[in-house]
């Protein structure tokens, strides 16, 4: 009898053990967050359109907000680069046209998708990372529905 309650006892003590190891582990590892410090002043978004094609421009505030957050909106304007995007979900189902004609001609696009696409047309989204392009999010809260990223 003794035996049987020493035993339960050092296998008590072993799943505690157990516990605050994975407890000690998890808070080391893990990285908190707050959003206290985030404004939630809203911000409207858009370019002022030059003449005599010149690079519109983006505004004071947006473009602060871009260097803050290592975004990029627009390319260098001494070089001539074509940036392709795409909003899928609209494109009238033309996706698998376009992306083997990117293939074929080595070009490689963003694509901005919606959550429902995702949900619907995840074979294509794949193909469209798997062949290097990018895919952007065009939906609020879709990293936390439980998106492809």
């Amino acid at each position: 009898m003794k035996s049987k309650i020493l035993a339960l006892i050092i296998i008590t003590i072993f799943i505690f053990c157990i516990s605050f190891v994975k407890i000690y582990i998890d808070n080391n590892n893990s990285i908190q967050t707050t959003s206290v410090n985030l404004s939630n002043k809203k911000i409207g978004w858009g370019i002022k359109r030059n003449d005599n094609h010149i690079q519109p421009d983006l505004g004071k505030e947006n473009q602060r907000i871009l260097e803050e957050n290592r975004g990029i909106a627009m390319g260098n304007k001494e070089k001539k680069y074509i940036y392709l995007t795409f909003d899928e979900g609209y494109e009238a189902g033309y996706t698998k046209q376009i992306l083997q004609t990117l293939k074929e001609e080595n070009v490689k696009a963003t694509f901005f998708i919606t959550a429902h696409y995702l949900n619907t047309q995840p074979e294509l989204v794949k193909q469209m990372i798997d062949e290097g392009h990018i895919v952007g999010n065009h939906t609020p809260k879709f990293l936390m529905s439980g998106g492809i990223v």
